[in-house]
């Protein structure tokens, strides 16, 4: 159903924007802006210019972690009136690393329609580039600036038997992807550059190939998305099963070991749940 056949209700509609190309911006998204008694976003200039573009005259006012404490009570009191507020960032789909949440959760709390209008995201552009496994992925945000604190946010996610994605300034990249190598090892990567734009790129190799080229070559241009492929599959000998099932069923009920264990040896859990039952006795 097109937004033209139906009456939009009032409510919060959290909606997405093009990434960089226009071409990208919705039919839904653009009626939806048109028709809002408001849009609030990061930048009123950034903004203004998508507007612009698609002729749109709703008023926006800027809403960000700065000035949220004052804006925020203005919004759910448009939303108390019965009016129409969007919610849109700089670029993408809102609520990623972007402000936003306390809106939505304060909206919700009060009964408000809350409703998404989907549409561009970097992180689900870069994973469909990067030609590396997209079954299970983390999104992380955005790695801290300084190397201890980023060694020690990769240490944290390591173990993850998933794809990897961050955000991050190109000119932070080369000490970024040096560090990645150091704490994950040399897996397959993936550095997504101006994704839907003229110069979009996607440079895909090993990490210590990526390493060295941006080492080299130094800083991109353009927003960057670093998509890491999973940590490589070790094989688990049955004894090893054994021992680390009977461990955990010892101080564990059946259904935590076999947890623990899938996520530990990253098996799958069809056998270590058939393992576990036989170590039970209750097969």
């Amino acid at each position: 159903m097109s937004e033209k056949s139906k009456k939009i209700q009032p409510g919060l509609y959290i909606v997405s924007t093009p990434i960089g190309n226009l071409g990208d911006m919705t039919h839904r998204a653009q009626a939806v802006l048109a028709t809002a008694d408001i849009i609030a976003c990061e930048d009123t200039r950034v903004t203004g210019k998508l507007l612009a573009h698609f002729d749109i005259a709703t008023p926006a006012v800027a809403y960000h972690d700065h000035n949220e404490q004052k804006i925020l009570p203005q919004l759910l009191d448009r939303l108390e009136r019965g009016e129409m507020v969007a919610l849109v960032s700089d670029a993408g789909t809102p609520l990623i690393s972007d402000p936003g949440y306390r809106l939505v959760k304060e909206a919700r709390d009060k009964g408000h329609l809350v409703s998404s209008i989907p549409g561009a995201s970097a992180i689900l552009a870069a994973l469909a580039s990067a030609g590396l496994p997209t079954d299970r992925f983390m999104f992380a945000g955005f790695l801290p600036n300084k190397t201890m604190a980023r060694q020690k946010t990769l240490s944290d996610l390591a173990a993850i038997k998933a794809t990897l994605v961050f955000y991050e300034s190109p000119k932070r990249l080369k000490d970024s992807l040096a560090d990645i190598l150091e704490v994950l090892g040399d897996r397959e990567a993936a550095i997504c550059r101006e994704l839907t734009k003229l110069f979009e790129e996607v440079r895909r190799g090993s990490l210590s190939e990526l390493a060295a080229h941006y080492a080299a070559a130094g800083a991109p241009k353009g927003e960057v998305v670093i998509v890491i492929g999973p940590p490589a599959e070790t094989e688990v000998r049955a004894d090893q099963l054994d021992e680390a099932l009977t461990k955990a069923l010892a101080v564990l009920s059946l259904k935590e070991a076999v947890a623990s264990v899938t996520y530990t040896t990253g098996l799958k859990r069809k056998r270590v749940y058939a393992r576990a039952l036989e170590l039970s006795g209750k097969k």
